[in-house]
């Protein structure tokens, strides 16, 4: 490894470890989610500190700075990714995927389950995406911005879920869709928000589904085929949207 590159891949090092703890740690080792959520929590110091460590001020590393627009990128893609989960599984109701039953429930229990689930599923995905996405868009500019740079961060994104890989090569193809859709949100916006959003309300989603909706997945060999489908439809709405999901120049401090 050249002198220039093992500083980049030292610090990936320390982003990767400090993002596999919480799970690794947190619930494989001590079955604890106060502990996962601890060391979830203590990522974005971490993150922080590596970024600092590279020459940054902070998330701009991980193109994660504040832009004009940036709020309103971050809540169409999110839209845009909740919607997908929802068509998803109208389909795979069809063919007998999923099935919906959707239990009774208080506006306010709702309401306030909707607020949690967007809570824990936040930080996982801003997490993760600084780690798979956002920290080679500013630190491997030999990836360039377009096809290579997708393909290698979908590669890397399969590899993060180190915990999943033992499910199969279903599993990795729907990772690998999944990588696809939200580097692309990246590279053709320029910023990791777009990548969250999309990520943030696919996890959102997925997470309400069978807690707060009823869905019940029937067909597990086949989900994960929906759920790359439904992937590869959000990386051709992104294509086809990039217009408005742009946004301005970085806010100078």
């Amino acid at each position: 490894m050249s002198r220039r590159l093992w500083p980049v891949w030292a610090a990936f090092a320390v982003l990767f470890l400090a993002y596999q703890a919480p799970e690794g740690i947190g619930m494989q080792l001590l079955g604890s989610f106060p502990v996962q959520a601890a060391l979830l929590l203590l990522f974005f110091p971490i993150a922080w500190a590596v970024a600092r460590a590279r020459g940054y001020r902070g998330v701009e590393a991980y193109a994660l700075e504040r832009r004009p627009g940036w709020l309103r990128t971050l809540g169409v893609t999110f839209a845009l990714a909740v919607v997908a989960k929802a068509l998803a599984v109208a389909v795979g109701v069809r063919f007998g995927v999923y099935e919906v039953a959707p239990a009774e429930a208080e506006v306010g229990s709702l309401a306030l389950g909707l607020a949690g689930v967007l809570a824990t599923t936040f930080f996982p995905s801003v997490a993760e995406d600084i780690v798979t996405r956002g920290f080679w868009f500013r630190q491997a500019p030999a990836l360039g911005r377009g096809a290579l740079f997708v393909v290698a961060t979908a590669a890397i994104y399969v590899l993060n879920h180190v915990f999943r890989l033992a499910n199969g090569p279903a599993e990795w193809a729907m990772l690998f869709a999944f990588g696809l859709a939200y580097a692309t949100a990246l590279v053709r916006t320029d910023t990791l928000w777009a990548a969250v959003g999309l990520h943030w309300g696919w996890n959102a989603a997925a997470f309400a589904a069978p807690d707060l909706f009823g869905v019940q997945t029937l067909r597990d060999d086949l989900s994960p085929w929906f759920s790359a489908g439904a992937h590869l439809a959000m990386l051709g709405a992104v294509l086809v949207l990039t217009p408005w999901l742009r946004t301005g120049e970085p806010q100078r401090r």
